[in-house]
Protein backbone atom coordinates (compact mmCIF):
# COMPACT_ATOMS: atom_id res chain seq x y z
CA UNK A 1 0.00 0.00 0.00
CA UNK A 2 2.76 2.37 1.02
CA UNK A 3 5.24 1.79 -2.14
CA UNK A 4 1.52 2.33 -4.09
CA UNK A 5 0.49 5.34 -2.48
CA UNK A 6 4.26 7.38 -2.84
CA UNK A 7 3.83 6.68 -6.68
CA UNK A 8 0.96 8.00 -6.74
CA UNK A 9 1.85 10.71 -5.03
CA UNK A 10 5.58 11.06 -6.53
CA UNK A 11 3.85 10.95 -10.31
CA UNK A 12 1.23 13.72 -9.28
CA UNK A 13 3.89 16.04 -8.00
CA UNK A 14 5.52 15.65 -10.81
CA UNK A 15 3.04 16.19 -13.18
CA UNK A 16 2.02 19.07 -11.01
CA UNK A 17 5.44 20.27 -10.64
CA UNK A 18 5.72 21.34 -14.57
CA UNK A 19 2.38 22.66 -15.32
CA UNK A 20 3.82 24.49 -17.44
CA UNK A 21 5.89 22.56 -19.52
CA UNK A 22 2.86 19.85 -20.54
CA UNK A 23 0.62 22.55 -20.50
CA UNK A 24 -2.20 21.22 -18.37
CA UNK A 25 -3.60 22.70 -15.42
CA UNK A 26 -2.05 21.47 -12.13
CA UNK A 27 -5.98 21.04 -10.91
CA UNK A 28 -6.52 18.19 -13.13
CA UNK A 29 -3.69 16.11 -11.26
CA UNK A 30 -4.04 17.38 -7.93
CA UNK A 31 -7.85 15.79 -8.45
CA UNK A 32 -6.85 12.89 -9.78
CA UNK A 33 -3.87 12.07 -7.49
CA UNK A 34 -6.05 12.43 -4.51
CA UNK A 35 -9.27 9.88 -5.65
CA UNK A 36 -6.80 7.58 -6.44
CA UNK A 37 -4.97 7.83 -3.25
CA UNK A 38 -7.87 7.32 -1.26
CA UNK A 39 -9.08 4.57 -3.13
CA UNK A 40 -5.89 2.71 -2.63
CA UNK A 41 -5.90 3.02 1.21
CA UNK A 42 -9.92 2.17 1.12
CA UNK A 43 -9.02 -0.83 -0.75
CA UNK A 44 -5.98 -1.98 1.05
CA UNK A 45 -6.77 -1.25 4.80
CA UNK A 46 -10.74 -2.33 4.45
CA UNK A 47 -11.29 -0.03 7.54
CA UNK A 48 -14.94 0.53 7.86
CA UNK A 49 -14.14 4.29 8.83
CA UNK A 50 -12.34 5.23 5.74
CA UNK A 51 -15.22 7.11 4.85
CA UNK A 52 -15.67 9.02 7.79
CA UNK A 53 -11.67 9.56 7.98
CA UNK A 54 -12.65 11.18 4.76
CA UNK A 55 -15.37 13.41 5.68
CA UNK A 56 -13.16 14.58 8.69
CA UNK A 57 -10.36 15.22 6.40
CA UNK A 58 -12.52 16.87 3.49
CA UNK A 59 -14.27 19.22 6.56
CA UNK A 60 -11.08 20.46 7.19
CA UNK A 61 -9.99 21.48 3.66
CA UNK A 62 -13.51 22.99 3.13
CA UNK A 63 -12.57 25.69 5.80
CA UNK A 64 -9.55 26.50 4.50
CA UNK A 65 -11.68 26.35 0.72
CA UNK A 66 -14.75 28.43 2.08
CA UNK A 67 -12.18 31.24 3.21
CA UNK A 68 -10.28 31.41 0.22
CA UNK A 69 -13.44 31.64 -2.08
CA UNK A 70 -14.62 34.81 0.34
CA UNK A 71 -11.07 36.37 0.60
CA UNK A 72 -10.78 35.72 -3.64
CA UNK A 73 -14.39 37.08 -4.19
CA UNK A 74 -13.45 40.35 -2.00
CA UNK A 75 -10.59 40.82 -4.33
CA UNK A 76 -12.23 40.25 -7.68
CA UNK A 77 -14.55 42.71 -6.57
CA UNK A 78 -12.57 45.43 -5.99
CA UNK A 79 -10.92 45.05 -9.38
CA UNK A 80 -13.88 45.35 -10.47
CA UNK A 81 -14.69 48.43 -9.32
CA UNK A 82 -11.04 49.82 -10.13
CA UNK A 83 -9.68 49.87 -6.83
CA UNK A 84 -6.50 49.05 -7.43
CA UNK A 85 -5.87 51.64 -9.86
CA UNK A 86 -6.23 53.98 -7.42
CA UNK A 87 -3.19 53.07 -5.94
CA UNK A 88 -0.87 51.96 -8.60
CA UNK A 89 -1.62 55.85 -10.55
CA UNK A 90 0.04 57.02 -6.94
CA UNK A 91 2.90 55.68 -7.16
CA UNK A 92 5.57 57.90 -8.57
CA UNK A 93 9.24 57.97 -8.84
CA UNK A 94 12.33 59.90 -9.67
CA UNK A 95 14.03 57.58 -11.45
CA UNK A 96 14.21 53.79 -12.21
CA UNK A 97 16.43 52.93 -9.38
CA UNK A 98 13.67 54.69 -7.18
CA UNK A 99 10.89 52.99 -9.10
CA UNK A 100 12.29 49.96 -7.85
CA UNK A 101 12.48 50.68 -4.12
CA UNK A 102 8.61 52.28 -4.90
CA UNK A 103 7.12 48.93 -6.40
CA UNK A 104 9.19 46.50 -4.38
CA UNK A 105 8.12 47.54 -0.83
CA UNK A 106 4.14 48.24 -2.28
CA UNK A 107 4.08 44.82 -3.54
CA UNK A 108 5.65 43.76 0.39
CA UNK A 109 2.64 45.60 1.85
CA UNK A 110 -0.33 45.28 -0.90
CA UNK A 111 0.28 41.18 -0.90
CA UNK A 112 0.20 41.11 3.07
CA UNK A 113 -3.59 41.56 2.73
CA UNK A 114 -4.07 40.27 -1.36
CA UNK A 115 -2.41 37.26 -2.53
CA UNK A 116 0.65 37.50 -3.85
CA UNK A 117 -0.63 36.36 -7.47
CA UNK A 118 -3.04 39.19 -7.62
CA UNK A 119 -0.28 41.63 -6.20
CA UNK A 120 2.04 40.86 -9.05
CA UNK A 121 -0.78 40.42 -12.02
CA UNK A 122 -1.82 44.25 -10.91
CA UNK A 123 1.99 45.99 -10.14
CA UNK A 124 3.35 44.18 -13.80
CA UNK A 125 0.39 45.01 -15.73
CA UNK A 126 1.29 48.20 -14.40
CA UNK A 127 4.97 48.06 -14.88
CA UNK A 128 4.28 47.42 -18.56
CA UNK A 129 3.08 51.17 -19.06
CA UNK A 130 5.89 52.61 -17.27
CA UNK A 131 8.93 50.95 -19.05
CA UNK A 132 9.69 49.74 -22.65
CA UNK A 133 12.68 47.90 -22.27
CA UNK A 134 11.86 44.30 -22.26
CA UNK A 135 14.86 43.26 -19.98
CA UNK A 136 14.54 45.96 -17.75
CA UNK A 137 10.90 44.98 -17.20
CA UNK A 138 12.11 41.44 -16.39
CA UNK A 139 14.19 42.46 -13.62
CA UNK A 140 11.52 44.89 -12.08
CA UNK A 141 8.76 41.93 -12.19
CA UNK A 142 11.65 39.79 -10.60
CA UNK A 143 11.58 41.83 -7.63
CA UNK A 144 7.80 42.21 -7.61
CA UNK A 145 7.61 38.45 -7.60
CA UNK A 146 10.40 38.61 -4.80
CA UNK A 147 8.57 41.03 -2.95
CA UNK A 148 5.23 39.75 -3.17
CA UNK A 149 6.48 36.27 -1.93
CA UNK A 150 7.84 37.88 1.01
CA UNK A 151 4.91 39.95 1.68
CA UNK A 152 2.90 37.50 1.97
CA UNK A 153 4.56 35.16 4.75
CA UNK A 154 4.01 37.86 7.65
CA UNK A 155 0.56 38.11 7.52
CA UNK A 156 -2.09 35.56 8.74
CA UNK A 157 -3.77 36.30 5.56
CA UNK A 158 -1.10 37.17 2.83
CA UNK A 159 -0.55 33.58 1.40
CA UNK A 160 -2.28 30.50 1.28
CA UNK A 161 0.18 28.53 3.69
CA UNK A 162 0.12 31.58 6.11
CA UNK A 163 -3.79 30.82 6.01
CA UNK A 164 -3.69 27.49 6.85
CA UNK A 165 -1.30 27.38 9.53
CA UNK A 166 -3.32 30.50 10.95
CA UNK A 167 -6.53 28.60 10.89
CA UNK A 168 -5.63 25.33 12.46
CA UNK A 169 -4.08 26.98 15.45
CA UNK A 170 -0.46 26.91 14.66
CA UNK A 171 0.29 30.29 14.75
CA UNK A 172 -1.40 33.35 15.49
CA UNK A 173 -1.72 36.77 14.33
CA UNK A 174 0.14 38.93 16.39
CA UNK A 175 3.10 36.86 16.83
CA UNK A 176 3.40 36.05 13.33
CA UNK A 177 3.39 39.84 12.33
CA UNK A 178 5.86 40.39 14.95
CA UNK A 179 8.47 37.83 14.66
CA UNK A 180 7.94 37.66 10.99
CA UNK A 181 7.99 41.04 9.66
CA UNK A 182 11.42 42.12 10.08
CA UNK A 183 12.86 38.95 8.73
CA UNK A 184 10.45 39.66 5.43
CA UNK A 185 11.28 43.33 5.12
CA UNK A 186 15.60 41.51 5.16
CA UNK A 187 14.46 38.86 2.27
CA UNK A 188 13.40 42.14 0.37
CA UNK A 189 16.10 44.82 1.08
CA UNK A 190 19.08 43.15 0.08
CA UNK A 191 17.75 41.46 -3.75
CA UNK A 192 16.13 44.92 -4.01
CA UNK A 193 19.48 46.85 -3.46
CA UNK A 194 21.59 44.69 -5.66
CA UNK A 195 19.06 44.58 -8.09
CA UNK A 196 19.24 48.29 -8.44
CA UNK A 197 22.97 48.29 -9.10
CA UNK A 198 21.99 46.43 -12.34
CA UNK A 199 19.54 49.53 -13.66
CA UNK A 200 20.36 52.92 -14.66
CA UNK A 201 19.25 56.20 -12.65
CA UNK A 202 17.29 57.00 -15.58
CA UNK A 203 14.49 59.49 -14.96
CA UNK A 204 10.61 57.30 -15.66
CA UNK A 205 7.76 58.55 -17.37
CA UNK A 206 5.40 59.11 -14.16
CA UNK A 207 1.87 57.56 -14.44
CA UNK A 208 -0.33 60.64 -14.71
CA UNK A 209 -2.12 61.36 -17.79
CA UNK A 210 -5.73 60.27 -18.45
CA UNK A 211 -4.59 58.40 -21.50
CA UNK A 212 -2.17 56.01 -19.32
CA UNK A 213 -4.75 54.47 -16.79
CA UNK A 214 -4.77 51.01 -16.47
CA UNK A 215 -8.61 49.26 -17.18
CA UNK A 216 -11.76 51.40 -17.96
CA UNK A 217 -12.55 54.95 -17.87
CA UNK A 218 -13.71 56.41 -14.28
CA UNK A 219 -15.86 59.36 -13.71
CA UNK A 220 -15.70 61.48 -10.90
CA UNK A 221 -18.50 59.42 -9.51
CA UNK A 222 -16.80 56.20 -10.32
CA UNK A 223 -13.68 57.40 -9.15
CA UNK A 224 -15.53 57.84 -5.72
CA UNK A 225 -17.04 54.28 -5.84
CA UNK A 226 -13.83 52.85 -6.33
CA UNK A 227 -12.39 54.02 -3.12
CA UNK A 228 -15.06 53.43 -1.22
CA UNK A 229 -14.95 49.79 -2.50
CA UNK A 230 -11.31 49.34 -1.98
CA UNK A 231 -11.42 50.79 1.02
CA UNK A 232 -14.65 48.65 2.65
CA UNK A 233 -12.52 45.17 1.06
CA UNK A 234 -9.82 45.78 2.78
CA UNK A 235 -11.47 46.81 5.98
CA UNK A 236 -13.76 43.19 5.37
CA UNK A 237 -10.10 41.55 4.83
CA UNK A 238 -8.51 43.07 8.19
CA UNK A 239 -11.81 42.09 9.88
CA UNK A 240 -11.19 38.45 9.28
CA UNK A 241 -8.08 38.32 11.90
CA UNK A 242 -10.01 40.67 14.91
CA UNK A 243 -13.19 38.46 14.15
CA UNK A 244 -10.88 35.53 15.31
CA UNK A 245 -8.93 36.71 17.98
CA UNK A 246 -12.23 38.33 19.36
CA UNK A 247 -14.16 35.47 19.26
CA UNK A 248 -12.61 32.32 18.76
CA UNK A 249 -14.52 31.55 15.63
CA UNK A 250 -12.83 30.14 12.60
CA UNK A 251 -11.61 32.73 10.18
CA UNK A 252 -14.04 31.24 7.40
CA UNK A 253 -17.11 32.37 9.37
CA UNK A 254 -15.31 36.22 9.77
CA UNK A 255 -14.86 36.26 5.99
CA UNK A 256 -18.51 35.44 5.28
CA UNK A 257 -19.32 38.09 7.35
CA UNK A 258 -17.35 40.59 5.21
CA UNK A 259 -18.55 39.10 2.18
CA UNK A 260 -21.88 39.12 3.26
CA UNK A 261 -21.67 43.12 3.88
CA UNK A 262 -19.83 43.85 0.87
CA UNK A 263 -22.71 42.17 -0.81
CA UNK A 264 -25.30 44.17 0.80
CA UNK A 265 -23.26 47.58 -0.18
CA UNK A 266 -22.81 46.74 -3.96
CA UNK A 267 -26.20 45.60 -4.20
CA UNK A 268 -27.04 48.94 -2.99
CA UNK A 269 -24.28 50.85 -5.00
CA UNK A 270 -25.70 49.02 -8.12
CA UNK A 271 -29.21 49.91 -7.81
CA UNK A 272 -28.58 53.72 -7.14
CA UNK A 273 -25.94 54.32 -9.35
CA UNK A 274 -27.29 52.03 -12.50
CA UNK A 275 -24.51 50.44 -12.70
CA UNK A 276 -25.51 46.96 -14.37
CA UNK A 277 -23.73 46.68 -17.49
CA UNK A 278 -20.76 49.20 -17.07
CA UNK A 279 -18.64 47.14 -14.59
CA UNK A 280 -20.61 44.70 -13.47
CA UNK A 281 -20.33 45.54 -9.45
CA UNK A 282 -22.52 42.57 -8.38
CA UNK A 283 -20.79 39.87 -5.91
CA UNK A 284 -22.71 37.44 -8.51
CA UNK A 285 -21.12 38.93 -10.89
CA UNK A 286 -17.98 38.47 -9.40
CA UNK A 287 -17.77 34.98 -7.73
CA UNK A 288 -18.13 34.08 -11.44
CA UNK A 289 -14.45 35.59 -12.32
CA UNK A 290 -12.73 33.45 -9.49
CA UNK A 291 -10.05 31.16 -10.06
CA UNK A 292 -11.71 27.80 -9.52
CA UNK A 293 -8.80 25.80 -11.06
CA UNK A 294 -6.71 27.20 -8.40
CA UNK A 295 -9.61 26.58 -5.78
CA UNK A 296 -9.98 22.71 -7.02
CA UNK A 297 -6.41 22.25 -6.83
CA UNK A 298 -6.09 23.44 -3.07
CA UNK A 299 -9.18 20.86 -2.45
CA UNK A 300 -7.38 18.08 -4.36
CA UNK A 301 -4.02 18.59 -3.19
CA UNK A 302 -5.23 19.28 0.61
CA UNK A 303 -6.87 16.01 0.55
CA UNK A 304 -4.35 14.05 -1.17
CA UNK A 305 -2.19 15.00 1.96
CA UNK A 306 -4.73 13.71 4.24
CA UNK A 307 -4.43 10.50 2.67
CA UNK A 308 -0.73 10.32 2.92
CA UNK A 309 -1.09 11.19 6.92
CA UNK A 310 -4.09 8.40 7.41
CA UNK A 311 -1.85 5.72 5.68
CA UNK A 312 0.93 7.22 8.95
CA UNK A 313 3.23 7.80 5.76
CA UNK A 314 3.82 11.50 6.60
CA UNK A 315 4.47 10.54 10.75
CA UNK A 316 6.94 7.78 9.55
CA UNK A 317 8.58 10.92 7.49
CA UNK A 318 8.73 13.57 10.56
CA UNK A 319 10.74 10.40 12.52
CA UNK A 320 13.01 10.02 10.00
CA UNK A 321 13.57 13.82 9.51
CA UNK A 322 14.00 14.00 13.67
CA UNK A 323 16.43 11.51 13.72
CA UNK A 324 18.23 12.20 10.57
CA UNK A 325 18.92 16.22 10.95
CA UNK A 326 17.17 17.13 14.63
CA UNK A 327 17.46 20.69 13.67
CA UNK A 328 14.53 22.90 12.95
CA UNK A 329 16.70 25.57 11.06
CA UNK A 330 18.36 22.64 8.93
CA UNK A 331 14.45 20.99 8.44
CA UNK A 332 12.65 24.04 7.52
CA UNK A 333 15.51 25.30 5.33
CA UNK A 334 15.42 22.30 3.50
CA UNK A 335 11.40 22.81 2.81
CA UNK A 336 12.06 26.39 1.81
CA UNK A 337 14.70 25.23 -0.94
CA UNK A 338 11.81 22.44 -2.14
CA UNK A 339 8.79 25.00 -2.12
CA UNK A 340 11.13 26.88 -4.74
CA UNK A 341 10.71 23.41 -7.22
CA UNK A 342 7.38 21.88 -5.46
CA UNK A 343 4.27 24.16 -4.66
CA UNK A 344 4.68 25.12 -1.08
CA UNK A 345 0.73 24.51 -0.24
CA UNK A 346 1.25 20.56 -0.08
CA UNK A 347 4.61 21.43 1.64
CA UNK A 348 3.13 22.95 4.45
CA UNK A 349 -0.06 20.53 4.72
CA UNK A 350 2.86 17.60 4.92
CA UNK A 351 4.42 19.16 8.03
CA UNK A 352 1.34 20.60 9.56
CA UNK A 353 0.32 16.79 9.70
CA UNK A 354 3.57 15.64 10.26
CA UNK A 355 4.61 17.41 13.34
CA UNK A 356 1.18 18.46 15.74
CA UNK A 357 1.73 21.02 17.87
CA UNK A 358 3.32 20.26 20.87
CA UNK A 359 1.38 20.63 24.59
CA UNK A 360 2.70 20.63 27.69
CA UNK A 361 2.16 16.71 28.38
CA UNK A 362 3.88 16.09 24.75
CA UNK A 363 6.93 17.86 26.13
CA UNK A 364 7.09 16.23 29.55
CA UNK A 365 7.23 13.06 27.54
CA UNK A 366 9.59 13.76 25.01
CA UNK A 367 13.58 12.69 24.99
CA UNK A 368 14.60 15.97 24.33
CA UNK A 369 11.94 18.55 25.58
CA UNK A 370 14.05 21.35 24.49
CA UNK A 371 13.59 20.15 21.06
CA UNK A 372 9.81 19.33 21.40
CA UNK A 373 9.02 22.74 22.70
CA UNK A 374 9.98 24.32 18.68
CA UNK A 375 6.86 22.47 17.94
CA UNK A 376 4.34 24.26 20.30
CA UNK A 377 1.91 27.20 19.03
CA UNK A 378 3.87 29.79 18.03
CA UNK A 379 6.92 28.02 18.33
CA UNK A 380 10.06 28.41 16.55
CA UNK A 381 9.55 25.81 13.96
CA UNK A 382 6.18 26.90 12.76
CA UNK A 383 7.21 30.54 12.23
CA UNK A 384 10.85 29.41 9.98
CA UNK A 385 8.27 27.20 8.30
CA UNK A 386 5.78 30.10 7.39
CA UNK A 387 9.41 31.68 6.56
CA UNK A 388 10.90 29.36 4.40
CA UNK A 389 7.80 28.27 2.36
CA UNK A 390 6.85 31.66 1.49
CA UNK A 391 9.87 33.04 0.68
CA UNK A 392 11.64 30.03 -0.35
CA UNK A 393 9.33 30.10 -3.80
CA UNK A 394 11.47 32.88 -5.17
CA UNK A 395 14.25 31.30 -5.57
CA UNK A 396 12.99 29.60 -9.58
CA UNK A 397 10.63 31.58 -11.20
CA UNK A 398 8.60 28.55 -11.50
CA UNK A 399 8.30 28.06 -7.52
CA UNK A 400 4.90 30.44 -6.79
CA UNK A 401 2.03 31.41 -8.03
CA UNK A 402 3.80 34.77 -8.51
CA UNK A 403 6.44 33.76 -10.42
CA UNK A 404 4.74 31.94 -12.54
CA UNK A 405 2.17 34.83 -13.38
CA UNK A 406 5.16 36.81 -14.43
CA UNK A 407 6.18 34.34 -16.30
CA UNK A 408 3.35 34.20 -18.40
CA UNK A 409 2.88 37.94 -18.72
CA UNK A 410 6.53 39.03 -19.41
CA UNK A 411 7.67 35.68 -21.01
CA UNK A 412 10.30 36.14 -18.75
CA UNK A 413 13.14 33.02 -19.36
CA UNK A 414 13.52 30.41 -16.83
CA UNK A 415 17.29 30.47 -17.28
CA UNK A 416 17.34 33.84 -17.49
CA UNK A 417 16.29 33.83 -13.93
CA UNK A 418 17.86 31.31 -12.90
CA UNK A 419 20.92 32.84 -13.85
CA UNK A 420 19.82 36.86 -13.06
CA UNK A 421 17.73 36.90 -10.23
CA UNK A 422 18.02 32.92 -8.00
CA UNK A 423 20.76 34.13 -5.94
CA UNK A 424 19.46 37.48 -5.21
CA UNK A 425 16.63 35.59 -3.49
CA UNK A 426 18.81 32.70 -2.42
CA UNK A 427 21.02 35.58 -0.35
CA UNK A 428 17.66 37.64 1.00
CA UNK A 429 15.78 33.95 1.86
CA UNK A 430 19.62 33.24 4.00
CA UNK A 431 19.45 36.72 5.79
CA UNK A 432 15.76 36.33 6.40
CA UNK A 433 16.33 32.76 8.53
CA UNK A 434 19.54 34.87 9.69
CA UNK A 435 17.53 37.40 11.44
CA UNK A 436 15.28 35.15 13.07
CA UNK A 437 18.13 33.23 14.67
CA UNK A 438 18.91 36.55 15.52
CA UNK A 439 15.76 37.82 17.08
CA UNK A 440 15.19 34.29 18.94
CA UNK A 441 18.79 34.43 20.89
CA UNK A 442 18.61 38.17 21.73
CA UNK A 443 14.99 37.01 22.89
CA UNK A 444 17.02 33.92 24.58
CA UNK A 445 19.28 36.37 26.41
Amino acid sequence: MVTSMLIVFVLGYLLIAFEHVIHINKATFALIMCGLLWAIYAMSTHDPHTTHDLVVALGDTCEIIVFLIGAMTIVELIDRYGGFNIIVHHLHAGNKRGLMWVLSLVAFFMSSILDNMTTTIIMVMMLRRMLQDQRERWMFASVIVIAANSGGAWSPIGDITTIMLWMKNYVSSVSLIVNLIVPCIVSVVIPTYIATLYISATPVEKLNNQDQRIGYEMSKEHHNLSILVLVCGVAGLLFVPAFKAITGLPPYLGILISLGLLWLLTELIVRHYKLDGKIEGRISQALKAIDMPTILFFLGILLAVGALQEAQILTHLATWLDETFHEAYLITGIIGVLSSIIDNVPLVAACMNMYPVATDAMIAASSDPGYMALFVEDGLFWHLLTFCAGVGGSMLIIGSAAGVVAMGIEKISFMWYLRRISWLAFLGYVAGMVTIWLETFIIEI
